[in-house]
């Protein structure tokens, strides 16, 4: 059996933390997306406003399986 995948990347936010923002990115890709194999983070940054981190921000590749 001949499998394709597919990657797209996305970008996730999360006041919260990066694990929530990874979660927050999966979520919504996972309405869309069928057969979802694997994530991978790219980048993790912070928003910062008046000395606070105000924001968890991730960059990450959605790796899944296209239909045939």
């Amino acid at each position: 059996m001949q499998r394709v995948a597919r990657v797209t990347e996305i970008i996730a936010a999360s006041p919260i933390s990066f694990d929530e923002a990874i979660k927050v990115g999966f979520e919504r890709a996972n309405r869309t997306l069928r057969n979802i194999t694997g994530l991978r983070i790219l980048e993790q940054r912070v928003a910062v406003e008046n000395g606070k981190i105000k924001e968890y921000r991730v960059r990450m590749e959605v790796i899944f399986v296209l239909e045939t």
